[in-house]
Formats: structure tokens, sequence, C-alpha cells
């Protein structure tokens, strides 16, 4: 399990619950989201790494996983994300809703087929099209409490969407050579320094727009306005730098790295307060 993507997950699933509930949400479908959520999220992990275990061995960063370090074989992995995956939609179906069991399908089928087998190793483009999969669990919370969809569910998908790529491509510099390695065509191992940088302030700059669309959307107080925009600035200083000073590439993308989950946080903590605020 990737507690990395269980630590998004929860980050991104809260906030959800709460706007979808237009307040606190229910006990029973909080657990059952954020229980369910995590064994989908190591289901969808769990076939990752069996798809990928030859390119694991290749890297320093995921060799030492479990089928790449010959702790489990693919089969004994397999049989554990199958369960881990329908242990997660049994929970969604019986505590939550069918659209949330629906979405969540629907998620874990996206990270495992389109991502990782189409995707991650044919296109530059891998991260922007397969986070998708990540994006969803804010779809899944909404839909956990309600059954249904709003506008500001999918502006605040559409956060997260845009927050991805600056998130793993910043992964993606530090880890230059590990891609290189095992032939991953990742932006920053095909592009130049100049188009990753075009590329993050693109997507940087969609995800602070939808930010102000979603605290818009929510109907939140002026005060919200000037939080977010205390955030953008802060990670616009960031993403910056990558340009500025080339001297440090790696050390500047390590930064976005951290600040990127820092910005993510703090919009989702602004949005739950904001929320119990109204």
């Amino acid at each position: 399990m990737k507690l990395r993507v269980v630590e998004l997950l929860i980050i991104t699933t809260v906030p959800a619950l709460f706007l979808a509930a237009g307040g606190w949400p229910p006990l029973m479908p909080t657990i059952a989201s954020l229980i369910g959520g995590t064994l989908a999220a190591g289901a969808a992990n769990a076939f990752n790494m069996v798809i990928e275990a030859d390119i694991d061995k290749l890297m320093s960063r995921t060799k030492h996983r479990p089928i790449a370090a010959g702790f489990l074989t693919k089969q004994q992995a397999s049989r554990f994300a199958s369960f881990l995956m329908i242990a997660s939609l049994l929970i969604f179906w019986f505590f939550t809703t069918p659209l949330a069991t629906l979405l969540t399908s629907l998620a874990i089928l996206f990270y495992v087929a389109i991502y990782t087998v189409a995707l991650k190793p044919n296109t530059k483009q891998n991260i922007v099209w397969g986070g998708i999969a990540g994006c969803l669990p804010v779809l899944i919370g909404w839909a956990a409490i309600t059954n249904s969809l709003s506008a500001t569910a999918f502006w605040f998908f559409l956060v997260v969407f845009f927050w991805t790529p600056p998130h793993f491509w910043a992964i993606a510099i530090k880890y230059h050579d590990d891609y290189t390695a095992a032939n991953i065509p990742m932006l920053p191992v095909v592009a130049t320094k100049k188009r990753v940088y075009i590329e993050m302030w693109f997507h940087t700059l969609m995800m602070i727009i939808c930010s102000f669309v979603t605290i818009f959307s929510a109907g939140f107080p002026k005060w919200s306005y000037y939080m977010t925009a205390v955030l953008a600035i802060v990670f616009g200083e960031q993403v910056a730098k990558l340009r500025k000073d080339e001297s440090q590439y790696e050390k500047v993308a390590g930064r976005i790295f951290h600040f990127s989950i820092l910005y993510l946080t703090l919009f989702s903590v602004l949005l739950v307060v904001g929320q119990l605020l109204l």
C-alpha cells in the first residue's frame, strides 16, 4: 500500500463528504467511504505492481516493492488485489450508494487498464489523463452522501485533475534517471526543461482558477478567496523558481512536490472549515 496515495485519498474525499452533506456528514457513509476507498486504492496499486513488476526492478525508487524484491509472486499479489477490490466494492454497496460503488469500480478499472497498461508506457501525457483515477475520490465521496453529483463536485474534481501533473512531474524530475532506465515517457524525461516549465505553469494556473470557482460554487464568504489567493501565490512562487534557478533543478522540483501536497491539504481544510462556518 502506498501511504502517499492513501493520504491523497483522505485529503480529497473528506472535503467532498462535508460539502455534499452541507456540514458534518453521516458517520456510516463517511467511515465506509474512507475504509472502502483505502481498500480500493490498495487494490489498484497492487494490480499496478503486478503489471509493472519487471519495470519496478529497474528503478531504485520501486525495486524494493514486494513483487520486485521477490517477497511475493504475481499470483499471490493478484489474489490479494482481487480480495481488496471485492471487499471495497461490498463496503460501498452496503454502506453508501450505488453511484459511489459504480464510481469506485471505474476508478480501479481506469487506474489499472487505462493508466497503467495503456497510457503510462506510451505517452508523455500519461499522468495528465491517467490522473483522472486519482481525482475520482472527490466524486465518490460526494456520491456516497447524495447518490448524485453537482457542479461543485465537478469543480473540485478539476482542482485535483490540474493539481496532479505538476505534483507527479516534480517526482519525475527527481527520479529522471529511473524513468529513463525503465523507458517510461514521463514529460520531464522526453521534453525540454522549457516545455516542462510551460506545462507546469498551465496546469498550475488552471488548478488555481478551478480552486476559486469551487469556493464560488460552494457559496463561501470572502475570506476563503483571500486564503486561496495566499495558497496560490505561495505555490506559484515555487513553480516560478523552476525556470529561475535551473542550476538547482532537482532541488526546486522537490520543493514543488512538497508544496503541492501542502496546497491540496490546506485547500481541502479550507473547504471543510468553510462549509462548517456557512
